[in-house]
């Protein structure tokens, strides 16, 4: 019986996860934020597909929380899942995330924010992404140093948060 049901929940966070993927490709399209835009991205590390190094996953067993605002490179976005350059502590690193590993997405000059549950459904097509690595290259744009660590997503609080629980079955 549960099969012959509409699962709108699903439909709902696909439709939501998939702003961020169209926000993420229009920026990797144009290789630069659009005016004082910036993203917090807050995302599962140890979700299936998600590739990042040991000593940050490490560091971040469970979450982390990554800004992309001033030096960022090789953004790359596709139907599962995107992948960025970014800086820690001044070595340059690849990260690359599935969606479904995605808890939450704030772009703070906007006071736009989306927080989702990271999907239990890990895709098998995910997991081989694992294996791509991008060629680091030259940042976008460095007017400003980025911060040595990713902020804590607490310090995206302002803003309207979109909240799927009173929708969720208990």
């Amino acid at each position: 019986m549960a099969q012959d049901r509409l699962n709108y929940e699903r439909m709902i966070d696909d439709a939501l996860r998939g702003v961020v993927r169209r926000v993420l490709a229009s920026v990797a399209e144009k290789k630069s934020l659009p005016g004082a835009h910036h993203f917090l991205i807050t995302f599962k590390t140890d979700y299936p597909g998600v590739d990042m190094p040991d000593y940050l996953r490490e560091r971040y067993p469970d979450t982390i929380s990554i800004m992309l605002q001033y030096e960022f490179w090789n953004l790359e976005v596709d139907e599962q899942g995107f992948s960025v350059g970014l800086s820690f502590n001044d070595k340059q690193e690849i990260l690359t995330v599935p969606f479904g590993a995605v808890t939450g997405f704030a772009d703070p000059f906007a006071k736009f924010r989306l927080e989702f549950q990271a999907r239990p459904d890990g895709d098998a097509a995910i997991a081989e992404r694992r294996d791509r690595r991008a060629v680091i290259a030259k940042p976008i744009e460095a007017p400003k140093p980025a911060a040595k660590d990713a902020p804590h997503k607490d310090k995206a609080k302002s803003g309207e948060v979109v909240a799927l629980d009173a929708f969720r079955k208990k």
